[in-house]
């Protein structure tokens, strides 16, 4: 009877240990069980040269979305993002894309604006800036071909 108690504790001690590994694992990785309350935003790029699916999307460096596909459209780049639904954007938003650190991974980079009209849902920020292209920069500043 002892024993049975034991194996019990046991037991339930172990399936508590897999339980919280398994929320640390979610948390961690950030994943989204439930698929979070997001609105979807279109922004179109001449180039998102480095960009890639699942990073993030900030306001004034604070994580407010993250980009969900990259598609091309009519020679341009359609990047999808879900933004949080509390955060609202103002139609003359300026999308860009920025790196962090000098060799860091690329991220979208919103400046809202100051109109009074916003975007609606699954609508499109019409000001966008690409990706610098640094390899570009230094190839024509080592060819001497620079202005």
């Amino acid at each position: 009877m002892m024993r049975l108690n034991v194996e019990t504790a046991v037991g339930l001690f172990v399936l508590l240990g897999i339980v919280c590994l398994a929320w640390l694992s979610v948390k961690l990785g950030k994943l989204e069980i439930m698929g979070g309350d997001y609105v979807p935003v279109h922004a179109e790029f001449a180039s998102v040269s480095g960009l890639k699916k699942g990073v993030s999307v900030e306001i004034a460096g604070v994580d407010v979305g993250k980009v969900e596909s990259i598609t091309l459209n009519d020679h341009k780049a359609d990047v999808l993002m879900k933004i949080r639904t509390g955060v609202r954007l103002q139609e003359d938003t300026i999308a860009s894309i920025r790196t962090r650190g000098l060799i860091g991974d690329k991220f979208v980079n919103l400046s809202p604006g100051a109109s009074d009209r916003l975007i609606p849902p699954n609508g499109k920020i019409r000001e966008t800036e690409s990706a610098v292209d640094l390899e570009g920069l230094i190839g024509e500043f080592i060819h001497g071909s620079a202005k």
